[in-house]
């Protein structure tokens, strides 16, 4: 069985009491062999590549800067057009809006979101979208600039805003969200997306699935994420793994590269 955490942020787990490489062992022993580790800013993503790039042909990379991070160094169009081209660089972002943490810079915001749009369009290279409190303006954007792929990762809108992402040819990603008791309309969600447009994340080290809810997640745990899916789904688990896998091969332009 082949499982791949389609969102995660390997740099930023605790390493006090284990290393990169126990992390990338667990997954594996729970059948995880392959994470999509994600930017939050460009220097993020130059040290992200640092530390994982002993470990290329289990990690991939997305380089981008999180509407949270705006403030965290210059923006540098040059740069980010640079590393974005880079061979392991598989998608943009993460990118797109949060007004629930950040109400005073939203015109900003919207400018970040519509470089990586654009970018993403220029390299044909998908982009992670982050939404909070925004879809509508998420939405709005993604149409009008005619984005050229991508995901809504950790998804936690309605069922309108997911049809509205697959009309314009989105995938949707679920988290372990989907396994905390309070998320039922979430689920119902999760149940109504076609199974050839979901993908499963972690979003580690953060919001980690029952039964590991209140510790520090990591990309085993998606096994968790993809095992409740299935008792949603109505299918089994091995389902799950082949069609996420394929699904991840075909958003990220992987086709092929995880032939066993």
């Amino acid at each position: 069985m082949f499982l791949i955490d389609s969102h995660c942020h390997l740099n930023s787990l605790d390493y006090t009491n284990k290393t990169l490489d126990s992390v990338l062992q667990q997954a594996l022993h729970n059948d995880v062999k392959h994470c999509l580790s994600v930017a939050t800013t460009l220097s993020d993503y130059e040290s992200m590549k640092t530390m994982l790039t002993p470990y290329k042909k289990q990690c991939s990379f997305s380089c981008g800067i999180h509407p949270l991070n705006l403030d965290d160094e210059p923006y540098d169009a040059d740069r980010f057009v640079r590393l974005a081209q880079e061979d392991n660089v598989v998608a943009l972002g993460e990118t797109g809006l949060d007004y629930y943490y950040q109400q005073d810079n939203i015109e900003l915001q919207q400018a970040n979101f519509i470089e990586h749009i654009k970018l993403g369009k220029q390299l044909k290279k998908p982009i992670i979208v982050h939404t909070r409190n925004a879809k509508e303006d998420t939405l709005k954007l993604l149409k009008e600039e005619q984005a050229y792929s991508g995901v809504l990762h950790c998804f936690t809108e309605d069922i309108d805003t997911a049809k509205a992402l697959l009309d314009i040819g989105f995938y949707i990603s679920f988290s372990g969200i989907i396994t905390f008791k309070n998320a039922e309309s979430l689920r119902e969600v999760a149940r109504y997306i076609p199974l050839d447009r979901i993908l499963i994340e972690t979003d580690s080290p953060y919001l980690a699935p029952v039964p590991y809810r209140g510790k520090e997640n990591q990309p085993a745990y998606v096994r968790e994420v993809a095992n409740y899916l299935a008792t949603l789904k109505g299918v089994s688990l091995e389902t799950i793994a082949q069609q996420t896998t394929t699904n991840f091969c075909q958003l990220f332009n992987l086709q092929g590269a995880f032939n066993e």
